[in-house]
């Protein structure tokens, strides 16, 4: 932005992606997106050194650093691809057919750089090297094109299968379609996760999962004005409107210097490459079927620049363009409405106050003086920054790093803990039993997903198996394989959380294994309750009959902490009597449990010894 648009804008722009909501929450995590969007900004900066110099070497880097950032965040990293080519194209002094030669080049180092990783993993027999997570192949590529490719744009058909709601799953059952439109609905009213209430207090208006992301895969309805949607405008369109108005405001300015409309010149140049990596990436976001609202902070970086460049040109804006102030003034309406709307979410005063000083301040802008003009974009900078900055704050303030990131008041609320993958806490009774019964095995616990393990592995720095990989879908091990390391006593106890599904490992350790922690449906024999060691209680916080009941024919009943998650009998359970299970808000009723479906995050489970 600096060499072009001069030092002003380029510090707008730097502080108005500073204070993005999304990219502040996500540059809180490990999640790979903010160092994907450091390679693909010094990809643009290689390019636009490549043109200026004239030098194929820079070219060929720039789109080296592109097929590297496909092995930072997979095909995410070629949304820029439409920008590189067409500034290249369109800003090199070079021949056509010099500027094919060297794209096509520039192509050629694309794929190489992009596969080379993905085909040696694939190349690699898969005994000697780890299980490719939440493919269904155990392939790098089948991983890139599908589940993290098409099944972002139309849906997702594979890969963690059913394990969140509102995710645009297409499974065929009753249950997954009232809990996974196609499209990503997010206007569905859901309990937030791990069965605790809707944070009302922190959002008075409406459920608060629009601005603070309580669902992690709650992405607003399909359509071209998803992104302004509250479910993640809150997150990253503050300012999306007045980039969109910057870019139109200073596109006819420079015309009156260039005096025709698609005269091209340095600026021009550089403000088509802002634009085409924004409107591809916007277009997306509008019409795919199953991402996470972090994912736009790919947005960030054209919000920015184009915002920079846009209150830079009203800070330098002189005499009564009428033009020019009108779009300016359209643009300034548009975007202060847009935040009165997000803020109202939280405070309906705020926003009405926000709403109304705008309004003013505008009618106002068409009297002032140069003087006054200057003063104002001043004042209209920092004013339509306050909103998005506290948002931005949040995530610090809350003490937020969940593994699906966001911003917003309702974090506050809920003290950090937004719900969504990576919010699993240590239940330090079972961890205590653990650790006395457990000293001669090479794994504390085996569970079936990584965010399950990961606090009790970081609590004790001991090893905690999982099956199923990060997700807890994935097939990284057999059952014979996992029998192996029972008999060998590398493997005592099996944690089944509430997230689980009927693999055949899961089906073997409730057939053979005993229940040492946890919670269970239980079988009444008259007005007695047969107990197990333990008393557990379900994701709503009731107490659950104590029992460790064996069926009539000997055999284990199936835990309710590993399918029904506390709140009812399944199916294939028909002991307990219908007519005594309370009707308790936001518990499942007989009859209505889903045996494939799965628990809210984080819900407790049962502790399975393995003898």
């Amino acid at each position: 932005v600096k060499p072009y648009f001069g030092q002003r804008a380029a510090e707008i722009s730097a502080l108005v992606l500073t204070l993005t909501p999304i990219a502040a929450a996500n540059a809180r995590t490990n999640n790979m997106d903010t160092t994907l969007l450091f390679f693909l900004l010094v990809a643009g900066y290689i390019l636009q050194k490549a043109v200026a110099l004239g030098k194929l070497w820079l070219v060929l880097t720039s789109f080296a650093v592109i097929g590297i950032s496909f092995n930072i965040k997979m095909l995410q990293a070629f949304m820029v691809l439409p920008a590189m080519y067409a500034f290249y194209w369109i800003s090199s002094s070079e021949t056509w057919k010099r500027k094919l030669r060297s794209l096509s080049l520039a192509t050629i180092v694309l794929a190489v750089f992009t596969l080379i990783w993905p085909l040696s993993v694939d190349l690699t027999n898969s005994s000697k090297r780890p299980y490719v997570g939440s493919s269904s192949s155990n392939s790098v590529l089948e991983l890139a094109f599908s589940y993290n490719g098409a099944q972002r744009l139309l849906g997702q058909s594979t890969g963690i299968g059913g394990r969140f709601s509102g995710m645009g799953n297409r499974q065929k059952s009753k249950s997954a379609k009232a809990k996974t439109p196609p499209k990503g609905n997010g206007k569905q009213k859901k309990k937030a996760p791990g069965g605790q209430p809707n944070m009302k207090a922190a959002a008075p208006k409406g459920n608060g999962q629009q601005n603070g992301g309580n669902n992690p895969f709650n992405v607003g309805k399909a359509g071209p004005f998803r992104v302004f949607q509250k479910e993640l405008g809150g997150q990253i369109s503050w300012l999306l409107a007045f980039a969109i108005t910057s870019l139109t405001a200073v596109w006819t300015a420079l015309n009156e210097q260039l005096k025709k409309w698609t005269r091209l010149d340095e600026k021009r140049r550089q403000l088509l490459y802002w634009s085409l990596w924004l409107i591809p990436t916007a277009g997306f976001f509008s019409v795919a079927g199953f991402f996470h609202p972090y994912y736009t902070v790919m947005m960030a970086p054209p919000i920015a620049a184009l915002s920079g460049i846009g209150f830079a040109h009203m800070i330098s804006l002189k005499g009564q363009n009428s033009k020019l102030k009108a779009l300016y003034s359209i643009g300034l309406l548009i975007t202060t409405m847009l935040q009165a709307w997000y803020v109202s979410e939280y405070s309906v005063i705020l926003a009405v106050l926000l709403a109304f000083c705008s309004v003013c301040a505008i009618a106002a802008f068409w009297h002032f003086n140069d003087g006054q003009q200057k003063k104002f974009a001043k004042f209209c900078l920092a004013a339509l920054l306050v909103a998005p900055g506290f948002w931005s704050l949040t995530p610090a303030l809350a003490g937020e790093s969940a593994a699906i990131p966001s911003a917003g008041p309702s974090l506050l609320g809920r003290n950090g803990n937004a719900g969504g993958s990576g919010n699993e806490q240590v239940d330090s009774k079972m961890l205590k039993y653990l650790e006395k019964h457990s000293r001669n095995t090479k794994y504390l616990f085996a569970t079936m997903d990584a965010n399950t393990a990961a606090p009790y592995i970081i609590k004790t720095q001991k090893a905690v198996m999982t099956i199923g990989g990060y997700n807890g879908t994935d097939d990284a091990i057999t059952l014979r394989q996992f029998k192996q390391l029972v008999r060998k006593g590398q493997i005592k106890y099996f944690y089944l959380s509430g997230k689980t599904t009927n693999n055949e490992i899961v089906k073997w350790v409730k057939k053979h294994g005993r229940i040492v922690y946890g919670k269970q449906t239980t079988e009444k024999t008259g007005s007695k309750t047969q107990n197990s060691p333990f008393n557990g209680q379900n994701q709503n916080g009731n107490m659950m009959p104590k029992g460790n009941t064996q069926a009539p024919n000997g055999q284990q009943q199936p835990s309710a902490g590993g399918q029904n998650q506390g709140n009812g009998p399944s199916k294939g359970n028909s002991h307990r009597q219908p007519g005594k299970m309370p009707k308790q808000k936001g518990m499942k009723q007989p009859g209505k449990t889903n045996r494939n479906s799965f628990s809210a995050f984080g819900s407790q489970g049962v502790l399975y010894q393995l003898d």
